[in-house]
């Protein structure tokens, strides 16, 4: 009987501090999300699993071409987060033109969306603490160039890194962008 009891409290003893761990964990370190949209087609697939850093920008700032899940700054009828690509950061002239991304004039060379966006936006300066985000499916996102206000920093809940399901995708997320003489803040 002795030996039960000594075995039952190890075993509580064990799922307890896991529980916790997973809670700290998800609650300031890495969580696990759903993608509920195809708006980051064909980068992330509708229904993906992805792991989400949520501490990374404790650290550092955001950087173009940086994937980040944040609290929208407009309202919406689910109050879901969103997910898109860092495309322009503070002090950043954004324009948007015959489909090409121009940053301060220079345009943005993309290998990560399908097709070029099919509305003219801007130009534009990013405010300080804010960022300039669009979907990788430009022409079914609602991001930046649709919003009547913009995404600061605080809104911000962690940076996209890796994706778990389906297995076939299994690894790092492409964050990297090919920029033709823009310079990276």
């Amino acid at each position: 009987m002795h030996k039960l009891k000594y075995f039952i409290k190890e075993v509580l003893v064990i799922v307890i501090s896991a529980f916790c761990l997973s809670f700290f964990l998800q609650s300031f370190v890495i969580e696990p999300r759903v993608i509920p949209t195809g708006s980051m087609l064909p980068t992330i697939q509708l229904d993906q699993r992805i792991l989400v850093n949520k501490l990374i920008y404790s650290f550092k700032r955001p950087q173009r071409g940086d994937i980040v899940v944040f609290t929208p700054p407009i309202i919406t009828e689910d109050n879901k987060d969103y997910i898109k690509r860092v495309i322009g950061v503070a002090g950043e002239k954004i324009q948007i033109q015959n489909g090409q991304v121009y940053i301060n004039d220079m345009p943005l060379l993309e290998n990560y969306t399908n097709e070029k966006a099919e509305y003219d936006f801007g130009p534009i300066v990013v405010p300080e603490n804010s960022l300039f985000v669009l979907g990788d499916n430009r022409n079914n996102s609602y991001d930046s160039h649709a919003w009547n206000t913009w995404l600061t920093l605080n809104q911000i809940k962690g940076k996209a890194f890796f994706t778990y399901w389906p297995f076939q995708r299994l690894g790092l997320i492409n964050t990297e962008v090919i920029s033709a003489n823009t310079s990276y803040k």
